[in-house]
């Protein structure tokens, strides 16, 4: 079956509608499927439910379908880098599912691999589990929470090869993998594509069998979120008298 698609576009062409669920791979703007984001504005489908760690920034990532009002609900453990974001939480216009962070890893893990619910005894006694069965287990009280399974999910890859087997670069191996196996479709976009066999067994993260189409985005750019840098030093001064050496 013919994998590759020419352009993000087209690679999501049929798959997108109105009220869907699509979940989006990435860490703050790291490992991010940008130009399939940008493909999902194009659209202009509406009333969506992302699954993302995190709601990118104003302007970038996931931040661009807040700004054209395409998100209707957010379900994420961190979104305090976009202001949009909670200009519209803040007024009503946009639902929010807060999750711990390693809770919502593993509600989308679950997810993949069939597991309909689980217990975790993070967030008991806490908003975290209003409405949610809690039970004891060996004296402890633990809290329910339901796999998350998707309609639709983006993921971004450093490499693929045509059958859809992907391998994930450094920090970029956040959600992308776990979150290739929760949903109906999963498409990527690779930064190096290549044949297959080019892709060592050991180094393929997310097998083909779990990526239906793939898009190679070759050139894109890697924004940094906060830029953190140390004041430069002041120079010594000179020693008293001395003389060039």
């Amino acid at each position: 079956m013919k994998k590759v698609y020419p352009d993000p576009v087209a690679a999501l062409a049929g798959l997108l509608r109105d009220d869907m669920m699509i979940m989006c791979g990435g860490f703050g703007l790291c490992g991010i499927p940008d130009e399939l984001i940008e493909a999902v504005r194009a659209s202009g489908v509406k009333g969506l439910t992302i699954v993302s760690n995190n709601a990118g920034i104003d302007g970038v990532g996931l931040g661009k379908l807040l700004e054209t009002r395409q998100v209707a609900r957010m379900i994420s453990s961190y979104v305090g880098e976009n202001k949009e974001f909670a200009r519209q939480y803040l007024a009503g216009e946009l639902e929010i599912e807060f999750n711990p962070q390693g809770t919502l890893a593993e509600r989308i893990r679950a997810g993949g691999a069939g597991i309909p619910a689980f217990f975790t005894k993070t967030g008991v006694g806490t908003k975290v589990a209003e409405g949610k069965e809690v039970r004891e287990f060996d004296g402890e009280h633990y809290v329910m929470e339901r796999g998350l399974f998707a309609d639709l999910a983006l993921v971004h890859a450093f490499k693929g090869d045509t059958e859809g087997n992907l391998a994930y670069r450094l920090t970029a191996r956040n959600f992308n993998p776990m979150m290739a196996t929760a949903a109906k479709v999963t498409v990527a976009q690779v930064e190096h594509l290549v044949e297959p066999g080019q892709i060592e067994p050991e180094n393929i993260h997310t097998p083909g069998i779990f990526v239906k189409r793939i898009v190679h985005v070759p050139v894109r750019e890697k924004r940094i979120e906060q830029r953190t840098t140390r004041k430069r030093a002041e120079a010594a001064p000179a020693a008293a008298g001395g003389g060039q050496i």
